[in-house]
């Protein structure tokens, strides 16, 4: 059965290889255009990828677990569970620099308080009945979920994709030729890095509105959002102009 299956992809990849139209090919054929020196192809990345240092954390966790049965099984899962916690505050808020600095002080207030009462302790101690106990097998689950959920987005970034050439924006909407073409007059682009904390990770939103107000506008949550702004701004700042290029003749 696995054989059949296997022979069917690999046969149905065969047949389909020119029907596809993926950011990969299109990257290509705009690489291969002479008149087109810069290009920006896009696509949006699933919010849970900002859970990867969980994901590596649950891998760590879970070669520990194995490996070095000295280790309590708490300390292990209390240092997962403060990363996890991390990143889902990562995810879920919107922090920004003024935001995240408020925090940071109102903390240091916070414990200078319990300080001058003599409550640090005690305090720090209430952690120590948080006790999150799991075995290897968890661990190593939690990871090859949140690796597949990665890579079905980075699959569906194959066929929905955004790319952005000096003259016009082509808005992909499926594995063949499903697409739209926007003028550059028609659109306008703008890069979002407010969060802070997405920031330090890497990534970025890159959001494309449309004079047309019936149109939603388009949110992209990008990695290498600095490479990314970087050329989407050489990419809106130029007019790409068709050369002639003589016939040439047939040689005798």
């Amino acid at each position: 059965i696995a054989a059949g299956v296997i022979g069917v992809a690999v046969a149905a990849g065969f047949i389909l290889r020119r029907t596809f139209r993926t950011s990969l090919r299109t990257q290509k054929v705009i690489r291969d255009d002479p008149d087109i020196n810069d290009w920006l192809v896009i696509f949006d990345w699933t919010e849970k990828i900002l859970y990867f240092p969980t994901i590596a954390a649950s891998f760590l966790a879970a070669v520990l677990s194995l490996l070095f049965s000295s280790i309590p099984p708490s300390v292990i899962g209390g240092v997962w569970f403060a990363v996890f916690f991390l990143n889902f505050i990562v995810e879920e808020y919107n922090i920004s620099i003024k935001v995240l600095l408020i925090g940071l002080v109102g903390a240091g207030f916070f414990l200078l308080w319990l300080h001058l009462f003599g409550g640090v302790i005690g305090f720090l101690r209430f952690f120590k009945h948080i006790a999150v106990s799991m075995n290897a097998t968890v661990y190593l689950l939690v990871g090859i979920i949140g690796l597949l959920a990665i890579l079905l987005s980075w699959l569906k970034g194959l066929f929905y994709f955004v790319a952005i050439t000096p003259n016009y924006m082509n808005l992909q909407e499926g594995p063949t030729e499903s697409g739209e073409q926007i003028g550059r007059e028609d659109y306008n682009s703008k890069v979002d890095t407010s969060d802070f904390l997405e920031r330090l990770m890497g990534f970025g939103r890159i959001v494309i509105t449309f004079k047309d107000a019936k149109r939603q506008p388009v949110t992209l949550l990008v990695w290498r959002i600095r490479q990314k702004a970087q050329l989407l701004e050489k990419v809106r700042g130029k007019f790409a102009i068709d050369h002639f290029q003589p016939k040439q003749e047939p040689s005798k």
